[in-house]
């Protein structure tokens, strides 16, 4: 006998062909594996198994608070598994996984997910069980299948251990497209205790649900296959007490399903076929069937037969592989079983469709090294193609650019075309040819077919419509201006002799007047100054004067009203004139600007509305006066930039100017300031909605008095000596933005 023959200790214990068992797992872990919620209120603190009296199988939950309700529960036959969920409840035992040595029981696994903790019983063969609430305790107990009456089909045994004559119903049936492509379909249920089983049969899924009723209006077929995913058909119909549902999926797929209070979901979501993987599929690990290896000092050669029979897979083993070993390998997945062999012997692999390659790793990298030359030297040896490419999006200078490294350029005669050779870092080769000619707008390239490929893919991918971006700002200027001023003008004469020899007067100020006197019979008119001695004396008995004599002259400029009051004593001469003005202003106003623009996704655009201001610039002697200009405009500078959510990224800058004050200059020139507010910024706001982008609030309060030195501190007289003046304004500008995306269906108004 040889060492192989002795050592025929090969067991291949699919169990059934246990895929579904790292499905299963990967489906808890998908189905659970979201967002943090809030903390559970109750928690899961302890798991008893023991055998009963009856020899059936009893585990015990203690919880911290007794459930508000039993927890829901399903059950799968292949692999058997039983799931509980306890909802709002945390996982207090400490540990995920714990191991029964009961014969139909294996193992329990505790996975939390938020506020939802989910038991999943591994058991060896198909078993009912029952559940009750026992104050803290939940208690379900396992009934072996075998002690049911024969000849009971195993899905009607879970449907009575489940709830006897119980009748669960289906509410609803819903198919739709999930963002990644893959099919969704959901089932609302009655309520969350229907059993649930799920398998796969040949190329189809079916789900059974135990014990359930459905509804004439739901027994049909659903053609989804215009959705664009896996799922073609999805059946619904009666099948003895329960009701089934069969999906016809296409291609490669894979599924994962989870309950959430009465609503099932089942995904099938679409596989990318990698020909270098053993297993296809998204999720990581190992997840082929399992078996067991057990040899003694076998050739390494022998074991890989042994894979390539239990897989069905072709094996191509290098003659450079040799060797022997020994393993002892227990339900593991084939594929890691591969791994570790692989790995043993310092073997590597590539898998292209059905057929694998195993060789040692030096000898394949060096059969890689030698195709890649041979792939270059075939490159520079293929003959050119020529092809042209009529461009509708895009100009033709851009592509050429991109596909070209632009080192070497030489412009053609005629026609307007710029042939470009291609270089280090561009997409054609060094024998490859790129022209364009920039009236049709055709980009003709010549090079091999491969990388003619290349630039077919490119320009696909590029030359597509730009989508539009409406962007609308709004400005909005508020000002509340109010303003209260009080003047005064006040003046006096006063003229008084002393003994009937001496004269004395005061007034406000001294006036130049035409004064008329007399020597002897003759009048004389001279204009020279009037004294306060000959106002009161009378010696100046014509004189007269234009202007006020006032001791105080503080009015408000253009008052809204005027007091006047004059006192006057003509045999002495006295005159006093008092005038008090007033000015209450109160002003309100609202600006609001709305400039709006269109452009492409990643295209700057500008808007602008405004004047310009001229104005003089002095000359030398040398060069004369100029006129220049300066701008006061409102102006909207924005770069859109859409996302793959469909939100909307800009780098805008909104300006708003003004004409302020004129500046004087020398030799009577003056020039114009300008009031600016400007923001400049980066938001990110969904499609239509409406964001403040910024905002300036300015207060400004001012008292102001004007008065004569310590006559206008006189308390209540002192208001004759001064003029007062309150102002307070408020100004605030806030700007708007509203990005929205222009449909592509809209056409341009004729």
């Amino acid at each position: 006998m040889s060492a192989f023959d002795g050592n025929r200790l090969f067991r291949a214990t699919a169990g059934g062909r246990r895929r579904w068992a790292a499905v299963l797992v990967a489906l808890l872990g998908a189905a659970f594996a979201g967002a943090a919620y809030a903390q559970a209120g109750n928690s899961l603190d302890g798991v008893t198994v023991s055998r009963a009296s009856s020899g059936r199988v009893v585990v015990r939950f203690q919880l911290k608070n007794p459930p508000a309700n039993p927890p829901a529960s399903f059950a799968i036959q292949s692999p058997p598994r039983i799931a509980l969920d306890f909802l709002d409840t945390g996982n207090g035992l400490g540990a995920t996984q714990k191991a029964v040595d009961e014969a139909g029981l294996r193992s329990l696994n505790v996975i939390q997910a938020g506020n939802r903790t989910r038991v999943v019983f591994n058991l060896n063969k198909p078993q009912t069980f029952d559940t009750q609430v026992e104050g803290n305790t939940v208690v379900v107990t396992l009934n072996d299948q075998e002690a049911v009456k024969p000849g009971t089909d195993a899905v009607q045994r879970f449907a009575e251990a489940k709830g006897g004559d119980a009748q669960h119903a289906l509410r609803d049936v819903d198919f739709r497209r999930g963002r990644n492509g893959e099919g969704r379909i959901i089932v609302d249920l009655s309520d969350a205790t229907a059993g649930i089983d799920i398998r796969q049969q040949g190329r189809t899924l079916v789900v059974d649900f135990l014990k359930t009723t459905l509804p004439r209006n739901l027994e049909r077929r659903i053609d989804v296959a215009d959705f664009g995913t896996p799922v073609l058909t999805v059946d619904t119909f009666p099948q003895g007490g329960n009701a089934r549902m069969v999906i016809e999926p296409k291609g490669l797929w894979e599924h994962s399903a989870y309950q959430t209070d009465n609503r099932f979901i089942l995904e099938v979501k679409p596989i990318q076929e990698d020909p270098n993987k053993l297993i296809q599929g998204s999720r990581g690990g190992y997840k082929g069937e399992k078996l067991s290896l057990n040899f003694q000092n076998v050739e390494v050669r022998a074991v890989l037969q042994v894979i390539a029979d239990f897989t069905g897979l072709n094996i191509i083993t290098s003659d450079t592989v040799q060797g022997s070993l020994t393993l002892r390998l227990k339900d593991i997945p084939w594929d890691q079983a591969l791994d570790i062999i692989l790995q043993t012997k310092g073997l590597d692999m590539r898998k292209n469709g059905n057929v694998v390659l195993i060789a040692p790793r030096e000898e394949l990298a060096l059969k890689e090294k030698q195709q890649l030359e041979n792939a270059i030297q075939i490159g520079e040896l293929e003959p050119l193609v020529s092809e042209s490419f009529q461009l509708n999006y895009i100009k033709a200078q851009d592509v050429l650019n991109l596909i070209t490294s632009n080192s070497q350029q030489r412009y053609g005669a005629g026609a307007g075309q710029t042939p470009t050779t291609g270089g280090q870092g561009s997409i054609i080769s060094k024998r490859g040819v790129a022209l364009l000619d920039p009236r049709s707008n055709i980009l003709f390239v010549t090079d091999t077919a491969a990388r003619l490929e290349e630039v077919r893919k490119i320009i696909r991918q590029i030359d597509t419509p730009i989508r539009q971006v409406l962007i609308e700002a709004r400005i909005v200027i508020a000002g509340d201006k109010f303003s209260q001023s009080l003047g005064v003008r006040f003046g006096q004469q006063t003229g008084f002799t002393i003994n009937n020899r001496y004269a004395a007067g005061s007034s406000g100020s001294l006036n130049t007047t035409p004064v008329v006197r007399t020597e002897g019979d003759r009048l004389i008119r001279e204009t020279r100054t009037q004294t306060p001695f000959e106002l009161a004396s009378g010696l100046a008995s014509a004189g007269y004067s234009d202007a006020p004599q006032l001791n105080v002259n503080l009015p408000v400029p253009n008052a809204a009203g005027q007091l006047a009051l004059t006192l006057i004593n003509l045999g002495s001469g006295n005159l006093i004139n008092l005038e008090l003005s007033a000015l209450e202003a109160d002003a309100r106003g609202k600006v609001v600007s709305s400039p709006r623009v269109v452009t492409g996704d990643n295209q700057k655009a500008a808007i602008e509305q405004g004047t310009e201001i001229p104005y003089v610039t002095p000359g030398s002697a040398n060069s004369p006066a100029t006129v220049q200009f300066k701008k006061a405009v409102l102006r909207l500078d924005v770069t859109p930039q859409i996302t793959a959510d469909g939100r909307i990224i800009m780098v805008v800058e909104v300006r708003k100017d003004s004409v302020g004050q004129y500046v004087q200059l020398g030799g009577g020139f003056s020039v114009p300031s300008i009031d600016t507010k400007n923001v400049v910024t980066q938001i990110s706001v969904n499609n239509g909605d409406t964001a403040v982008i910024g905002g300036i609030y300015e207060e400004t309060i001012r008292n102001d008095v004007t008065q004569v030195p310590w006559l206008g501190n006189i308390p209540i007289l002192g208001y004759l000596f001064k003029q007062t003046g309150n102002v307070s304004e408020k100004a605030e500008l806030l700007i708007f933005l509203t990005p929205r995306i222009v449909k592509e269906s809209v056409q341009a108004v004729r």
